[in-house]
């Protein structure tokens, strides 16, 4: 056999928890074609690796990258992290399936895409998953991309941003569109059920797409009904359409948002763990940080927030109406220092973004629903936050869970060009190894046991097929680690800030990484991956 590239005498953790042990690893096209003693054959490309760890390339298994493959294929913030395949469209929102002038969130919404022949607008230019995907091949991702069909997107598509629950033609015509966008490739339905208009729909609807992507052999997502105040009530509606449907289900960013929640995090792993151990098909994700990060508008009451990001715009214009935003929002409760400003995209709001709604209150002699009133106007309902009040004691146990797995809950990001000008949270640069980090150096788990969670389990709770672990036959999917320095470096106040320590990645074979530089002369083999 003959060999594209040989990795020379590297340490070898091959995803599988087994101990690491040293060997060569031959590439041969897409595939690896050997891991042993290859001391008598040569290649082309050859990469002394005495020292470093190769692993499989890392699974991020909630990600928002989706439209943002198209604008900055080479994925900068992510394979600079290891990762080689991103699971899309979640919480509900997809790229795709795009219908009827469906809007996708406003941070893809705003963006200019790369022009395509007969699609003269500057924004989103697809509609279903089978036009995304020709979108996707054109820009030749250097990362593979798994995508769900997003459950609010498809609401939109159908009845636009309505807030009520669906009629029952309503719920066929969604299913319908779900049937079509697994057929073309999509791997599930997600739901994000706190976001408009998802919180409209009853669990009727959301069972009945389940049990349609079911049929078809689907996944099934979901940002819950609440991580919060109803955390245990939202777990319970997730089992319930489990053990109705059968379908494989991921419970995504697991927490227990808000001080008066902390308590129930033991509540909330025995009902998972007893649907485990019926036999159902149910994991979970989280990012290792103790924010969270969404749109600010998340915090508008339900009544402001309906209808969709113009109807919001037609109430915070509207002085009296936006005054009574204001002091709903000054009685609720919220503590403003748990509120920091990411992303903004007005130069009035530009320097809020790393500072709390308590500072910006503190230097403007606001109150916290005044500013935020002004800076969703300023921002046109487009701004990005991160919300502090989660426990660091139940991340740990979380973290500490067989079943969870790495998910960033991040779009990919890059210093510079359009996604540059954002004010990320730090997940989006920093997941993984961070991840590894805590579960090796907090909870005690080995390297080899901390790979596995974030490549082969992955790869096993999604079936994925070939990836997530190094064999000989498996897609060249893997990462080159300096095991001392690899961590990640990109901080709120310093967000955009790539991760160290990652000396070479591959994606199908291809070089993407090398010697800790991104590679751009490597040709992008990325791929949508199909079930």
């Amino acid at each position: 056999m003959t060999f594209d590239t040989i990795l020379r005498q590297a340490t070898v953790i091959d995803g599988t928890g087994r101990p690491a042990f040293t060997a060569d690893i031959g590439l041969c096209g897409e595939r690896i074609g050997a891991i042993g003693d290859l001391s008598g054959v040569q290649a082309p490309a050859e990469i002394p690796a005495a020292g470093l760890w190769a692993t499989p390339g890392f699974i991020d298994v909630h990600t928002h990258s989706d439209a943002f493959l198209l604008l900055e294929p080479f994925s900068p913030s992510k394979v600079l992290q290891g990762v080689t395949t991103e699971i899309g469209g979640q919480c509900g929102g997809s790229a795709a399936p795009r219908l009827n002038g469906a809007r996708l969130p406003s941070d893809w919404e705003a963006q200019t895409y790369p022009p395509r022949p007969g699609r003269e607008t500057t924004g989103p230019n697809w509609t279903t998953v089978a036009d995304f995907r020709e979108a996707l091949a054109a820009c030749h991702p250097a990362t593979n991309l798994i995508l769900f069909a997003g459950h609010n997107t498809i609401r939109k598509g159908v009845m636009g941003d309505a807030p009520r629950a669906a009629r029952p033609d309503e719920v066929a015509a969604m299913c319908r569109t779900l049937e079509q966008a697994l057929d073309e490739g999509a791997w599930g339905i997600s739901t994000g059920l706190v976001y408009h208009p998802g919180i409209h729909a009853t669990s009727e609807e959301v069972l009945a797409l389940a049990t349609a992507c079911a049929r078809r052999g689907g996944f099934y997502a979901t940002h819950m009904r609440s991580e919060g105040d109803r955390l245990l009530e939202a777990i319970d509606e997730v089992l319930a359409l489990t053990r109705a449907t059968g379908i494989r289900t991921q419970i995504s960013h697991l927490k227990t948002s808000g001080r008066a929640n902390w308590s129930k995090l033991p509540a909330a792993l025995a009902k998972i763990e007893g649907a485990r151990a019926e036999g159902l098909a149910l994991h979970s994700d989280r990012y290792p940080y103790l924010s969270a990060g969404t749109d600010l508008d998340i915090v508008l009451p339900d009544w402001a927030a309906a209808g969709g990001n113009a109807a919001i715009l037609q109430r915070l214009d509207d002085p009296r109406t936006c005054a009574r935003i204001a002091a709903e929002l000054d009685a609720s409760g919220r503590d403003p220092a748990d509120i920091m400003i990411g992303g903004t995209w007005s130069p009035a709001t530009r320097a809020c973004s790393g500072k709390t709604i308590r500072q910006l209150m503190e230097a403007t002699c606001r109150t916290m629903g005044t500013v935020i009133t002004w800076i969703l106007r300023e921002d046109r309902s487009r701004t990005g936050a991160f919300f502090f009040g989660m426990c660091e004691e139940n991340l740990l146990t979380i973290l500490s869970q067989p079943w969870v797995m790495p998910g960033s809950d991040a779009s990919l990001r890059a210093p510079w060009g359009p996604l540059g000008r954002d004010y990320p949270h730090p997940r989006a640069y920093g997941t993984h190894p961070t991840f590894f980090r805590t579960l090796t150096e907090r909870l005690g788990l080995s390297p080899e046991a901390a790979i596995a969670r974030m490549t082969s389990l992955p790869a096993a709770a999604f079936a994925i097929r070939d990836r997530g672990i190094l064999r000989e036959g498996a897609y060249a999917d893997l990462a080159l680690l300096h095991p001392a320095t690899w961590r990640a470096t990109a901080t709120y106040a310093r967000p955009h800030a790539f991760a160290l320590g990652t000396e070479a990645v591959f994606v199908n074979g291809s070089p993407i990484v090398l010697g800790g530089q991104l590679n751009p002369s490597a040709p992008r083999r990325g791929r949508f991956l199909e079930r």
